[in-house]
Parts: structure tokens; C-alpha cells; sequence
């Protein structure tokens, strides 16, 4: 049995994997879905991305969790990578869900479309908070009508602060027992920093043919998907 511990990405709290965590309950898995500071239930409370490595390794501790599978969707596997540094022997392995990896001395802003200055210049435009999507920037996305809006009515502003504060890596990614999960609608190939990390022979690859939030839009498929990892 694996402990799995669900950390959503940018704008989204612990319920954005009420659809995942029963399939892997029946299982016969634990799973915990983690909420980090800033969002959701946890809206107001200041956070940084160091604040999020710690909300993580907490957890972890707080349950006294052995045999964890810690999974990072997209800005998550940010700070879910660095706390699977920091886990020791309790990981067994990582997920990481069509997501950001952490690379030392770098922020998600760091790699940002745009540039970094553009993006933290949107977040002082937004009150140093990064706005969540509406439903016509989710087109595209493998999602139904009723998938988005419940997406953009549970998602909460991005503390900026946790999206431009640099990471933090101990030690090489490729070291870390990984599975990455590319989400094949929002773009057929992994980033350039994820495919140098898979030539490593303890990350492997899984593609799912659906969009960026499989958590929403595929939650059986992905479920099936984690609990394969584990094994």
C-alpha cells in the first residue's frame, strides 16, 4: 500500500482531486490531497514557495506517512520536488502531473512564455496575486462546460510571492524514482528540462491523451495511472 499525497497546481486547493482520491482509496491506497497556503481554504495566509516545500514535508510528517508517492501537478512539482528531497527514506516515489520541475536557483517565473519580467509585472498589476483562468482561457483542455466551471468557480488567486521565490535542489532530479505524466492536449512533448531529466533510467514516461488538468477531465484514467507508479 502506498501513501500518495495530491498537491494541485496554481489557483487550487485540496478538492481539486475529490474525483481521484476514491479510485485510489478503493485501491486500497491512502491518499491525502493537500492544500497549500495561500489557496482555496487557506486563502489569505501568507505564503512563498519555500512556504509550500514546507507545507508539504509537513504533511508528510504530520501523518507520520512511510511508502509516500508525493505528486506535483503543473506549478507543484515545483515545490513536490524539492520536498521529495527532503523526505527521505519515507518516498517511495514521485509524480509529476504535466507539471513545472524545481531547478536550483530558479522560480516558475524563471521560465515563463513571456519572460520573467513580464510575468511578475502582470502579478504587481493583480496586487501580487497571479488571477485564476476564466472559462474561455480552459477551451481546448479535454474539459466539459461542467468541468470548467467547476474549475474556475473553486479557484482562488495564486499567492505571486511562491511563483517567483527560487527553488531550492539539494542534489541532481534525476537521482529522484520518477514517473511524468504529459498531458498530450496541452502540447505532444515535454518541456526541454523534463526530457533530460527522462534520459535518467529511474524517471519514466506516461502520456495521457487529454488536457492539463486530468484531474478534472480523465480523474479514473490518471488514478489508474498514479497507482501504477506506485507499484
Amino acid at each position: 500500500m502506498a501513501e500518495f499525497v495530491l498537491v494541485a497546481g496554481a489557483w487550487l486547493g485540496s478538492w481539486a482531486w475529490d474525483e481521484v482520491v476514491p479510485e485510489l482509496r478503493a485501491a486500497g491506497h491512502g491518499a491525502h490531497a493537500l492544500t497549500l497556503s495561500g489557496l482555496a481554504e487557506k486563502r489569505g495566509v501568507p505564503a512563498g514557495q519555500r512556504t509550500h516545500v514546507a507545507d508539504i514535508v509537513g504533511e508528510v510528517e504530520r501523518l507520520d506517512l512511510r511508502d509516500v508517492v508525493l505528486v506535483g501537478h503543473s506549478y507543484s512539482g515545483i515545490p513536490v520536488g524539492q520536498a521529495a528531497q527532503r523526505i527521505g527514506d519515507r518516498l517511495a516515489r514521485v509524480v509529476f502531473v504535466d507539471s513545472n520541475v524545481p531547478a536550483d536557483g530558479e522560480s516558475f517565473a524563471s521560465a515563463w512564455w513571456q519572460g520573467a519580467a513580464a510575468f511578475e509585472a502582470a502579478l504587481a498589476g493583480n496586487g501580487g496575486f497571479w488571477a485564476p483562468l476564466t472559462a474561455a482561457e480552459c477551451a481546448g483542455q479535454g474539459l466539459t462546460d461542467e468541468q470548467i466551471a467547476r474549475f474556475v468557480g473553486g479557484s482562488t488567486p495564486h499567492p505571486g510571492a511562491s511563483l517567483t521565490e527560487p527553488a531550492e535542489v539539494t542534489r541532481p532530479l534525476g537521482e529522484l524514482p520518477a514517473t511524468y505524466v504529459k498531458c498530450l492536449l496541452d502540447g505532444p512533448e515535454p518541456t526541454d528540462d523534463v526530457a533530460e531529466l527522462l534520459k535518467s533510467e529511474r524517471w519514466r514516461l506516461v502520456e495521457l491523451d487529454t488536457g492539463h488538468w486530468p484531474m478534472f477531465s480523465r480523474p479514473r484514467e490518471l488514478a489508474r495511472i498514479l497507482t501504477e507508479a506506485a507499484a
